[in-house]
């Protein structure tokens, strides 16, 4: 197998990173549910978020397939892409969860979410020569319009100066992970588990002072609640999900990664009218239908550019 090309398939990626996406879209319930049952801080729930899902990632990594690389990665690169991708990401949550508190999870989201792939389309075009083009920039536009529909429609909202901040910084985080991540898997040299390991160690180290301060043992007085609620984030929205992401953020363009991202805002408006009783309004019909359109329209987009490049050579690559 040549490492010219990435080891996994370009429509694998997308698949992965759409089961990502809808996944991060059930931690916000779920979070929620955590601040009921007790008194757990967004800093203290962010560390044992990555903390379990690390534990979990370690425990399952002897039984995931590995992927052949033909040419080893070097130690210095594993090591340096563990760093700034764990800070990319303790960046991206913490950053996130304080706009949250300072100027409401509507307008974090939205700030967060929206300016994610404008800064991955600029920094893709900078750093990776990737361009998007017309029929890009219009699935990127859609899926921007789409998320402020679906977020803002019809919500009375306040917007704070240091919030807005926040989630720009939060927003900065996001972008540099992806972009790490697409500039290191271009070669096909990258061990998607180990990124997901290394990047949720140096999170968990990085979180863990923060978290010893807010309050690393939460009062409840439904710990198996608790327990069984935290168990879940660190499953489903952060070990799965994350290991999906790095794994498909290193094949497919930044910019579609992004975008395909924002499934996460329109898995949890899903939910909340589904499970949560919330009512179904214009606002979250039109802003789901303008998000999904867009995302399958980049994803198509992407994948027919993926055979045009490679004629096929990229979906030859087998697992081990």
């Amino acid at each position: 197998m040549s490492n010219t090309f990435p080891a996994l398939p370009i429509g694998r990626g997308l698949l992965y990173l759409i089961v990502a996406g809808a996944a991060w879209g059930t931690a916000g319930a779920a979070a929620s549910l955590v601040y009921q049952a007790g008194d757990m801080g967004p800093v203290s729930l962010s560390f044992w978020r990555c903390a379990a899902g690390l534990v979990l990632l370690l425990a399952a990594r002897p039984l995931l397939p590995r992927t052949r690389i033909a040419v080893p990665e070097p130690l210095g690169r594993r090591v340096l892409r563990a760093g700034a991708t764990g800070v990319g990401l303790a960046v991206f949550q913490t950053a996130y969860f304080a706009a949250v508190s300072a100027t409401g999870l509507a307008v974090a989201t939205v700030v967060t979410l929206g300016a994610g792939p404008v800064l991955i389309a600029l920094g893709a075009r900078a750093l990776l020569a990737e361009r998007l083009g017309r029929g890009g920039v219009a699935a990127v536009a859609g899926a921007l319009l789409g998320l402020v529909v679906l977020v803002l429609g019809g919500s009375d909202t306040t917007v704070d100066a240091w919030g807005v901040l926040l989630a720009l910084l939060s927003a900065a985080g996001y972008s540099a992970m992806t972009l790490l991540t697409r500039w290191w898997g271009r070669d096909g040299r990258t061990d998607a588990s180990g990124t997901t390991v290394g990047a949720f160690a140096v999170t968990s180290a990085l979180l863990l002072p923060f978290a010893a301060i807010e309050g690393l043992v939460p009062h409840t007085d439904e710990p198996a609640v608790l327990l069984c609620l935290i168990a879940y984030i660190a499953t489903v929205p952060t070990a799965l999900a994350y290991g999906l992401y790095f794994a498909g953020a290193a094949v497919v363009r930044s910019a579609t990664v992004s975008v395909i991202m924002l499934l996460e805002p329109v898995s949890a408006a899903v939910l909340a009218v589904t499970l949560l009783g919330e009512r179904l309004t214009a606002a979250t019909l039109l802003g789901t239908l303008l998000m999904l359109g867009s995302v399958a329209g980049l994803a198509t987009a992407e994948a027919r550019g993926a055979r045009g490049r490679h004629g096929g050579e990229a979906a030859d690559a087998v697992p081990v």
